[in-house]
């Protein structure tokens, strides 16, 4: 009776499950594989690359001949120059030089390309890379999101590469999102192993909540709708004006 006993206690302790693993399940299916989230990646940051070249162009053909018109000025609300011309474009000042925030973009998208092929190489990089990736995508959304709503509402004029790059960065930053979550296992708790060692071991699981707002799809509906939302407010702030010849 007393060994039947011990016997159950052993096998109830061994069987425990770490705190946490059961709460989610694994994050499964082509649509949160490294292929897809970074492929996705890949292509909005070139999309974005593309439009900083394009943007860096035109700022030092604008700097050459300050009176001519760009290709993309077409009334005065859709106006590159307008923006172009103004003090938003150029926020970054050293050694007495302005510097084009064109410039700064090929730079950062030349780093997200990069870690795109990093992870469509199934790469698993270490957790202080992928966080940093993380927060460094977050920070080029905040700076497009702030130069986008200083056009909008400030300037008054919009800049159709500066909005593909608005557009291309706010993707590259949901696809890196999704990455860093399905493929990179991040943000991942620590367990309490069930034995009597003390010991702590990595669950490969993201938190449920989490881990549920991607498995569901439910990720796919807000970038939808984010997308939507952004695209409705600029129609309403310049109504007609838009399509104005």
């Amino acid at each position: 009776m007393t060994r039947n006993t011990a016997t159950d206690t052993s096998s109830s302790t061994t069987n425990t499950t770490p705190l946490g693993l059961a709460e989610a399940r694994p994050l499964i299916g082509w649509r949160h594989s490294a292929t897809w989230t970074y492929l996705i990646m890949l292509i909005a940051s070139a999309v974005a690359l593309g439009a900083s070249l394009i943007l860096s162009a035109e700022t030092l053909q604008l700097a050459r001949h300050p009176e001519s018109a760009l290709g993309c000025d077409l009334n005065s609300v859709v106006s590159c120059s307008a923006v172009a011309q103004s003090w938003q474009a150029e926020i970054v000042k050293f050694g007495g030089l302005s510097y084009p925030n064109a410039f700064f973009g090929i730079a950062a998208e030349s780093v997200f390309i990069t870690i795109a092929v990093i992870g469509l190489a199934r790469v698993k990089v270490p957790r202080w890379f992928a966080t940093c990736t993380w927060l460094g995508g977050l920070a080029a959304l905040a700076y497009s999101y702030w130069l986008s709503t200083q056009s909008l509402f400030v300037i008054h004029a919009l800049c159709p590469w500066c909005l593909t790059l608005m557009f291309s960065t706010t993707i590259q930053f949901m696809a890196l999102s999704h990455a860093t979550v399905a493929v990179q296992g991040l943000p991942s708790r620590k367990a309490v192993a069930a034995d009597d060692s003390d010991s702590e071991a990595d669950v490969a699981a993201v938190p449920a909540g989490l881990n549920k707002y991607y498995r569901l799809n439910i990720d796919l509906m807000v970038d939808i709708l984010w997308i939507v939302a952004i695209v409705v407010l600029i129609i309403v702030t310049e109504g007609a004006a838009l399509f104005a010849v």
